[in-house]
Parts: structure tokens; sequence; C-alpha cells
């Protein structure tokens, strides 16, 4: 039995399984959204499906896909439901919940059904624009947006706009609240200033363009929800089995969710009434603490842990997080370092904290699989803009070694003793079995691994101050506790490493 709207009645009731309640899909549309990807689906659509259920908010989503390819026809014949696998760790305990969602009414074909996407312009339930383009679909593309199908996506958008202007008329409550989600900084700042440079481009009028930046809300946004899409082959067929159906759409998503929008106006509150129905949905005049804890807590210790992880044998995070003596230095980097050094004028120890653990929850995700070795992308990229702020800041509170950092440090030197291939990639070798490197900076450690090494490989390291932006060197106690961590790691037990003793031990 497929999943569609006729045959929800005939779906055999589960504690686990959530489906649409009754008057669903008689709400009116009140959401455009650019993009049918599991992001969007895992997310946005997610917090709204949940808000309708619950009484609030009481609006559905058009989607405009603007790929040629993917599962227009899936949705066509499922009637836009799709199911949400809720799957992972959540406060120490395992999650394993399903979601029919309903907040999706129609998609529609940017290329082929272009004008029923103006027409929902003309409607004053439609006030709320949700996008995920990737990274390169908030980018300006000086064309032509009327008459025509554009190209962009801030043409595509801009086009609506116009639509809606000409539609209404042009009042300060036709304007709309868009939201991108796209994973870039002051995602809606950039899209904003996009919109408005083509619509002078243009030529729209003086009228239009105050319009558009007056009534019309551009919001930053931080999303953070680690959505992998669909499920293996074999996994859903299983699953459609326990839940009696089958779901051509169907996406897992791990029981961690946080959408913040930077907003100070109360319209946009109002506008965005489902983040009321569940406090992951944050709507805040600044939404940098939220940015903060991301990048240092989970970006930042999965920074400090991939090289040592890799090398103790472990290939998956959640294989590491298994492990007793792994787990422990998880824990202790996060809460007795990391958390230790968050920027206090954003966020306090104990919101850190609180968010250290919500990530410890998501490491021990057996549902995941996210590789070490592709953390290790841009190793050392992400290493200064993740992790150095933390270190220097941990440097001022304590003017001591941070014990767990200098052990991250240190496996992460270790994993950077590559080899130049003839086909220009770099590779490395930890207990006889090779791994490849990408990053801009290999040449330069597979230059110092051949010629030094020891303590004079580490000085030159942490003394690269066009790598750090400062001389790590210089931190007291620091290029000791390296080069001791690094010379124990080329003894070839980096477990030993991991052990209470060694990590309550510090070369002050």
């Amino acid at each position: 039995m497929q999943l569609n709207k006729q045959n929800l009645t005939q779906i055999p009731p589960q504690p686990e399984l959530e489906l649409p309640v009754a008057g669903v899909f008689d709400l009116p549309e009140r959401v455009l959204q650019f993009g049918t990807g599991v992001l969007l689906r895992g997310l946005p659509d997610y917090f709204i499906n949940k808000a309708n259920n619950n009484g609030i908010f009481n609006g559905r989503i058009v989607v405009v896909k603007s790929t040629t390819q993917g599962a227009a026809d899936a949705f066509a014949e499922q009637d836009s439901l799709f199911t949400t696998c809720i799957r992972g760790i959540e406060n120490d305990h395992k999650v394993e919940t399903f979601v029919v969602n309903a907040a999706i009414s129609r998609v529609l074909s940017a290329s082929q059904q272009w004008q029923d996407v103006l027409a929902c312009a003309a409607s004053p339930h439609m006030q709320v624009v949700v996008s995920n383009t990737t990274e390169v679909g908030i980018v300006l593309v000086q064309e032509q947006v009327v008459g025509r199908v554009p190209e962009s996506f801030p043409g595509k958008l801009l086009a609506f706009l116009y639509e809606r202007f000409r539609a209404l008329g042009g009042s300060a409550d036709s304007g709309m609240v868009i939201v991108p989600t796209e994973l870039l900084a002051d995602n809606g700042s950039r899209l904003r200033s996009i919109v408005i440079e083509l619509a002078v481009f243009n030529q729209l009028g003086n009228d239009f363009i105050q319009w558009l930046t007056e009534a019309n809300h551009f919001c930053n946004t931080l999303v953070d929800r680690i959505v992998p899409g669909k499920l293996p082959a074999a996994e859903q067929t299983q699953l459609e089995q326990r839940l009696g159906y089958t779901d051509e759409l169907m996406i897992t998503a791990e029981p961690f969710a946080l959408w913040a929008i930077e907003s100070g106006s109360a319209r946009v509150k109002e506008l965005l009434s489902f983040a009321t129905a569940d406090n992951r949905v944050v709507i805040a005049p600044d939404i940098e603490k939220f940015r903060e804890l991301k990048l240092r807590l989970l970006n930042g210790a999965h920074t400090f842990t991939c090289a040592l992880a890799h090398l103790n044998g472990f290939i998956s995070v959640k294989e590491a997080m298994h492990d007793e003596a792994m787990a422990g230095f998880v824990r202790r980097l996060v809460i007795l370092e990391i958390a230790e050094s968050i920027d206090s004028t954003l966020a306090s120890y104990n919101e850190a904290c609180a968010f250290a653990n919500s990530v410890l929850d998501r490491f021990r995700n057996p549902f995941l699989e996210h590789r070490w070795l592709s953390i290790a992308l841009n190793y050392t990229a992400k290493m200064r803009m993740r992790n150095i702020p933390l270190l220097l800041r941990y440097y001022q509170q304590h003017n001591k070694v941070p014990v767990c950092m200098a052990l991250g440090f240190a496996a992460y030197i270790r994993l950077m003793c590559v080899q130049e291939q003839p086909d220009g990639n770099f590779t490395g070798k930890w207990n006889g079995r090779s791994y490849t490197i990408q990053d801009e900076h290999a040449d330069f450690f597979a230059e110092k691994w051949a010629l030094i090494s020891g303590r004079d490989l580490v000085h030159a390291v942490l003394s690269h101050a066009e790598l750090w932006g400062t001389d790590l060197a210089t931190l007291p106690g620091f290029e000791a506790q390296v080069t001791e961590d690094l010379l124990q790691l080329q003894e070839g037990d980096p477990a030993a490493l991991l052990t209470i003793e060694y990590l309550n031990k510090s070369l002050v």
C-alpha cells in the first residue's frame, strides 16, 4: 500500500507513528518554498507540520522545484505526503519515531509551471518564503526577470515579489517574510542585497524598490540538523513493512534540531507563528550565540577529535563513541575545555554545557554513519577557523595547557604526515593502512615531515603565524605538550594517551 491521502485511514495505528490530524489538507497555502531537498523537508517542513497538527500557523507549503531531476512524480503520486524517521539518541535515550508530514500542498516545476508559481503571489494568505538552494544558490546573476523564467534563485524570488507588488497594490501588509536556510553566514542579508541590486538592474521602479526594502523582511538564519535523507534500500524495506505502507519520499533525520531566525520584528514573529509550537525554533534579534555554540562545540569537537579517532582505528563517529576511553576524551574535551572557552558575552557556561551534552548525544547516534576521514577534508582551514580561537581564549582564561586540545592538535600533526603522489594526491599511512588527505596546506606538511621531526617539527607548525594567524609556539607549555603527545603517538599506541592518568597531567 502506497502512502497517499486516500490510504491514510488504512494505516494501522502505532504508538511511534504520527499521522496528519483532520483538517490539515484544507489549510490555505501560506509558504512558498524554493527547493525539495531533505534539509528543507527535515527541518522547516517538519516544524510547520508540527505546528499545523497543533492548530498553530495553519498553513501549507507550495514547493518550487528548480532542478529537472528529482521526485516530482513521487510527490504527485503521494499527494506530497512523506515520512520523516526521527532516529538517534536524545537525553541519553534511544529515540525512534515516525512522522507522516502533510505540510506540502503541491510541488510546482519552475521551468514548466512558472505561471502557476507567479499566481501564488496574488494570494493574501501567502506570507512566507523559505529556501535552500545550496550555498551557490545565493549569487547575483544579472538577468531579466520579467516575461521569462529567471535562471537564478534571487531572480525567481524577485520575479515573484514583483508580481506580488503588482497584484496586491504594494500595500505595506502585503510584504513577505523571507527565510533562507542556505548554509551561509548572513544569508538573509546577502539575499536581500542581491535582490535589490537585481531590481535596480531590471529597472523595476522606485515604488517597487521602496516596497521591497520596507515591507519585506529578509531574515538571517542558522539551521542545524543532520538529515541524511533517503534510507538504504534494505532499511527502507524493513521500515515500510513495519509501518504498513510504501513511501518513495521517506527520509531520516536525527532528533536534534535547531532553526534560529534573526529578527526583532513583531510582524515577523506574528507571521512565523509556527515557532511557538516548538522551542527549537528560535526567533531572536541576534542569533550569533547559536552560531558560536554550533561552530565551537559541534564542528570544533569534530575537528579536535578527528585525527585522534582515526589513529585509534575508528572509522566512524558512532564507532568511536562506543569506546569508553574515546568517549571519555570527547566528553572531557567539550565540557572541560571547549565549553569553558566559549565567548561568555554570547553564551553562558551553562548554555554551553547544555549544548555540549546534546552534541554528545548526536555523536552517539547509532543510525548515522559519519566518517572521520570525511571530517578531515580541508583539515587545516577547519582547525584555524573553528579551534584556534578556542585555544587562545582558553589560555586567556586559564593560562595553562588544555590537555585534550593539545592531544587533538598533536594527532592532527601526525595525520598530516603525508607524501605527494605522482597523481598530485597526498597520502599518509598509519598501522599499515593508507589514507588520502585533501588539504590546501598538505604540501607544507609533506615538506616538513620529510626534513624534520619531534620538537623541531612541532615548532615549525606552531610558529607558522601565516597558517594560524598567530604564533602558537608562544603559548606557555603548549609546544612541549604537543611534542610529548606526538612522540607518544609515534610509538604506535594512541590508546595509551586516552587514559585518565594521561589526560589528568599537564605540562604547565
